[in-house]
């Protein structure tokens, strides 16, 4: 007798954005992912994920996802390492919920400014973070809804109604895609760091190294290469060809091995195929 065996489905996780503007090519710090939601905001899942991105303890991260506010990382050692991640619930203009991260010295400047004006440091923290965004993506902020037009908008995200919050992302999340080009040409997408270790065979260890620091992975004779521009990690993978070109370019040129291979890269048709289709798509 067989026992048959039931397929259990895994639970699928909460979908936090609908729409998503990339903004990572611009000068750090404001360098963002810009991705946000229609629909009704699931406040347990919100929260669980932005935990666990951003190192912030889960019951914090809910308090401050209801009440607004800031949390100031830890020291370690006796030294402030990190910035602080910040949630305004009520924006100027009644907009809508945003949350982001500052950087040392944004914070630093957050907490003078806050001083200065006799302003809680939550406000203080966003005009900071606004006043080093892209001019192109502040005209946006003023305007309701991003200044979307809905008639265009997909209807699922459309029938959502109004933007309910914004999530400043820097990070490689599983809830927003990055491409990597492959040695075929293809755009491939992945999110977060184990859906593209698994792309590539590798461990996450070596996947948060490499699009955290940049730098080269050989990989089953191939080369995975990430450059950090602005500070967010462009990808691409090398065939075992290509790969043994920019090696022996490099030798033969005492040039550094990234260097080569974007040179390599630049001379393979198929390959700049998809650096020309990345280049349309992002001017879309």
């Amino acid at each position: 007798m067989f026992k048959i065996k039931k397929k259990l489905d895994k639970p699928k996780a909460p979908v936090l954005y609908n729409v998503i503007e990339d903004y990572s090519e611009f000068d750090a710090p404001g360098n963002v992912t810009v991705c946000a939601m229609t629909h009704p905001e699931d406040l347990p899942g919100h929260a669980k994920i932005l935990s666990e991105s951003y190192d912030v303890p889960l019951e914090t991260m809910t308090q401050l996802l209801t009440e607004g506010g800031t949390y100031v990382y830890p020291q370690i050692g006796g030294l402030l390492t990190r910035g602080m991640f910040a949630c305004v619930v009520e924006a100027a203009g009644g907009q809508s919920k945003r949350t982001f991260v500052l950087d040392l010295m944004q914070f630093a400047e957050a907490e003078q400014l806050a001083r200065a004006r006799a302003i809680p440091l939550a406000q203080a923290a966003y005009e900071v973070f606004h006043r080093a965004l892209p001019d192109e993506l502040k005209e946006k902020l003023d305007k309701k809804n991003l200044g979307l037009d809905y008639r265009t908008l997909d209807r699922a995200v459309a029938k959502g109604g109004d933007i309910k919050y914004i999530d400043f992302r820097k990070d490689w999340s599983p809830h927003f895609k990055r491409l990597c080009i492959m040695p075929d040409g293809r755009m491939v997408e992945t999110g977060g760091l184990e859906e593209f270790a698994e792309l590539h065979g590798i461990s996450p260890s070596q996947a948060k190294t490499l699009v955290e620091q940049g730098g080269t992975l050989e990989v089953s004779g191939e080369i995975l290469a990430c450059q950090i521009v602005n500070g967010q990690p462009a990808v691409a993978r090398f065939s075992a060809k290509n790969s043994t070109k920019a090696k022996e370019l490099a030798a033969s040129k005492g040039m550094h091995l990234m260097d080569a291979l974007s040179e390599v890269a630049y001379n393979d048709p198929v390959m700049m195929r998809a650096l020309v289709r990345k280049e349309l798509s992002s001017g879309l």
